[in-house]
């Protein structure tokens, strides 16, 4: 456990690369934008996500500067165009305390999603349109007060983004935001949002993925190790997995993102019903 010495330079630098990629679209035609939104600039909008991720559990600067923390994902979601980091780690938390617990886990479906999205088609849209569920759903599921640190991240985000249109247009922001909506739904990084906890074998409701796309997102798919020891930072978790063999090698894992995307829509026995939802009884706040 403790702080990942790295992970504020590494994201840094996917910070400024996104800056200066801004500049380098703002003169493309629509097509070519949308493009690399895809296939570049939204993987490296995924992946600042999931640095927000383990930032959220403060393993960039450890948890005695737990302020910095909040200050860097703030500055670690500049490239995702919409204000982001504040409220996941608001929302977070609870998916590590109440994991799949009825109105307090958003990580959970709704009871309307998993009713009308069970077709491969709809499924298929369902992925899609992931980013506005992940985002509005806690809303509806467990609204919470608006917090100060929330504020703070829209105003820099906001302001930031304005700035990037006075000097290079609307294009390179658009870039951004696209690349995050894009890449948040139908691309083969998303898989992961599926992978973790949708059960695809009866008794088990969390997986983890150990293929080459870890290298790009800072270890989530070392996800049962990550649920096991959440203070432990991504750069770390393979050591975790190879200390503990005995615990994990024989448990159920994913080969492949992709695959699961695929088996989401096409087998009939998944969909946003297969999760583990159960009644938690709220923890007292020390």
């Amino acid at each position: 456990m403790g702080p990942d010495p790295h992970l504020k330079w590494i994201v840094s630098g996917m910070v400024f690369v996104q800056l200066l990629a801004c500049y380098l679209v703002k003169d493309l035609s629509w097509k070519w934008i949308f493009f690399w939104a895809y296939g570049f600039g939204g993987c490296i909008n995924h992946s600042l996500t999931l640095a927000i991720h383990d930032i959220s559990h403060n393993v960039a600067f450890g948890n005695k500067q737990a302020k910095w923390n909040r200050w860097f994902a703030v500055f670690a979601n500049l490239p995702i165009g919409i204000p982001y980091s504040a409220s996941f780690k608001k929302y977070h938390i609870d998916h590590h305390r109440y994991l799949g617990g009825d109105s307090l886990d958003v990580d959970i479906p709704t009871d309307f999603e998993g009713w009308f999205f069970c077709t491969p088609l709809r499924k298929l849209l369902w992925l899609i349109l992931q980013p506005l569920f992940y985002s509005l759903r806690p809303l509806y599921v467990n609204p919470k007060a608006i917090t100060q640190m929330e504020i703070f991240n829209a105003l820099v985000q906001f302001s930031v983004d304005l700035i990037i249109y006075n000097l290079w247009g609307l294009k390179p922001v658009i870039y951004l935001i696209a690349g995050t909506f894009l890449c948040l739904g139908l691309h083969p990084i998303s898989g992961h949002f599926i992978a973790e906890h949708y059960m695809f074998l009866k008794g088990y409701e969390t997986y983890s993925y150990y293929g080459p796309l870890n290298w790009l997102t800072f270890n989530v798919g070392y996800h049962m190790e990550h649920h096991d020891f959440p203070s432990i930072p991504g750069c770390r978790l393979p050591m975790v997995k190879k200390i503990a063999a005995e615990y994990y090698d024989n448990l159920p894992h994913h080969q492949s993102w992709i695959r699961v995307l695929w088996d989401f829509v096409f087998d009939d026995s998944i969909g946003p019903y297969s999760r583990v939802k159960r009644r938690c009884k709220l923890a007292k706040e020390s």
